[in-house]
């Protein structure tokens, strides 16, 4: 199926205009003089800028192709893994990203050695790479290779993926975090702005009429769904998305990266804040329209299609081009950002191990290097998705729900509970690991899993379980921690109540937590609106 012939040249004019302007934007802003502005921005970043920037980042293949497509199969569903990891953004920004900030760390890996000790650190770091390289930018590649190839049917799937590989990396690659950040807020803008009229327009022609008629019978446009629900169970979404979310949120050193870019912690939290309220826009720009568009293709092969379906079906003359370029800059800046967090793992957790004195030149050097050899990977990788799992949002939640899990109960843990050791840790991580690895064989050798016929959101909170009692068992059987040093990276009752005293001087608009309670004031409407 091809929609080339449906084009007008005002289109593609948009599009390749887009193409030049962000390479464009990117090199200007591509002259660092340290690893700290390559990696981190200098550290110089507000709040405005750090949440179009996670909103940007975070919208992903998983996010807008395969959303979009999951509510056009199921409905509204699919929107609860953003509405509680809103929930999870309000708690990843009072107890976490403090530590972080003030820490002044590079990399996630790098506080769990700080906490713990360097196999942690190894670990997590090297499971960050493989999940960003396999899981998020060779499916952003492969959403964005799917994109063209309805435009350009005869092009090849890999020769699309990689056109896409060298647009990120002419400005990513050369700029680093520096660079990124700032396209990321042009794109970010130009992605609500984009997404926003694109559901006004499909509303306008009869899809509004579609989601009236849904509100008042089925299930299409209810959020809280039965237990044996085969999208979202209610049950998975109180334990299994909360877990997800917080390793997206709290341990995706692509997303964390850009609040460590923060000139200070108020900053971090607020533009966190921020990114929580454009996420529960995602309801009416991604989500419903994927809906509405049951009423214009009711019987679309493909599901992942739907979201490209509807831009270049639906709109009229030149928004067509104006919202396939907002397309792609959701898709390049998950790229972006991507690449630069792998470069930051490899670089800082691995390459500065066995060179404590490289230059900063040097460290740069590495970055550039490790994001060409990613883009390669990925490029390669990327055709495979489809081949092999079929949906986008299949392949990343199947894979994320096994991954996830131990990292998330070794942060957990390693903040709130100060018996935790490094022992623990690390083979807490191991042990979830383990049962993850028993698990994925016999799904792919005998094709059924551990847990029995459940969904694969209810094993999520049993891989928790497992690793918590595998690091507070060891944890327990072996030595205590030095308690003095690792007071740094644990949670202190006293110093929240001495910073509750400091925030009632604030006016509330300036108070982050006041802001957090509109915020989840505001999740709590919508949840009730569409139970």
């Amino acid at each position: 199926m091809s929609w080339f012939n449906s084009l007008e040249i005002i289109d593609f004019v948009f599009i390749a205009l887009y193409f030049i302007f962000i390479v464009f934007l990117g090199i200007k802003y591509s002259k660092v003089q340290n690893s700290e502005n390559y990696f981190l921005a200098g550290r110089s970043m507000s709040w405005p800028v750090i949440g179009f920037s996670m909103f940007a980042a975070s919208i992903s293949s998983s996010t807008l192709i395969g959303h979009c497509g999951d509510a056009y199969s199921t409905g509204i569903a699919v929107f609860n893994y953003n509405l509680i990891s809103i929930f999870v953004m309000v708690f990843f920004a009072w107890f976490f990203l403090p530590f972080y900030i003030k820490l002044r760390i590079f990399t996630l890996p790098e506080f769990l050695e700080r906490r713990f000790d360097v196999r942690s650190r190894y670990y997590f770091s090297g499971i960050t790479i493989l999940i960003n390289i396999f899981l998020d930018a060779a499916g952003s590649l492969y959403a964005a290779a799917l994109v063209f190839k309805l435009i350009f049917p005869e092009a090849n799937l890999t020769v699309l993926a990689l056109v896409f590989a060298i647009l990120v990396a002419l400005y990513t690659i050369p700029g680093g975090l520096s660079a990124a950040i700032r396209v990321d807020l042009i794109q970010g803008l130009i992605l609500l702005f984009g997404a926003i009229l694109l559901t006004v327009i499909i509303a306008a022609k009869g899809g509004w009429d579609y989601i009236v008629e849904n509100m008042q019978n089925g299930v299409m446009m209810k959020l809280v769904r039965p237990l044996d629900d085969p999208s979202v169970p209610w049950l998975g979404m109180l334990l299994g998305i909360p877990v997800l979310g917080f390793f997206f949120w709290g341990n995706n050193q692509q997303l964390v990266q850009r609040a460590l870019t923060a000139k200070n912690i108020d900053e971090g939290r607020k533009g966190v804040l921020l990114v929580g309220l454009l996420t529960l826009l995602t309801l009416f720009i991604i989500i419903i329209p994927g809906v509405m568009a049951r009423a214009f293709f009711p019987d679309l092969a493909k599901p992942d299609m739907v979201y490209p379906s509807i831009v270049i079906e639906m709109m009229p003359v030149g928004i067509v081009g104006f919202l396939i370029a907002a397309l792609i800059a959701a898709l390049t800046s998950s790229v972006s950002g991507l690449l630069n967090s792998v470069a930051t793992l490899f670089t800082m957790d691995f390459y500065m191990k066995r060179k404590p004195k490289a230059s900063s030149k040097e460290q740069i050097w590495i970055g550039r290097l490790v994001s060409f050899i990613v883009l390669v990977i990925a490029v390669l990788w990327a055709p495979q998705i489809g081949n092999r799992f079929g949906s986008l949002l299949k392949y990343y939640n199947e894979m994320l729900s096994m991954l996830a899990p131990p990292v998330v109960s070794v942060f957990i843990l390693g903040v709130f509970w100060k018996r935790t050791n490094s022992d623990g840790a690390f083979w807490g991580l191991i042990g979830g690991a383990f049962l993850g690895i028993v698990n994925l064989v016999c799904k792919l050798v005998w094709g059924v899993s551990i847990f029995g016929e459940i969904h694969f959101l209810l094993t999520v909170p049993i891989y928790l379980l497992w690793s918590m009692l595998v690091t507070m068992v060891v944890s327990l059987a072996t030595r205590k921690p030095d308690y003095a040093t690792i007071q740094p990276y644990i949670w202190s009752r006293k110093d929240f109540d001495a910073e509750t005293v400091e925030l009632k001087k604030l006016p509330f608009y300036k108070n982050y937590r006041i802001l957090s309670y509109g915020l989840l004031a505001l999740c709590l409407l919508v949840l009730i609106v569409f139970a």
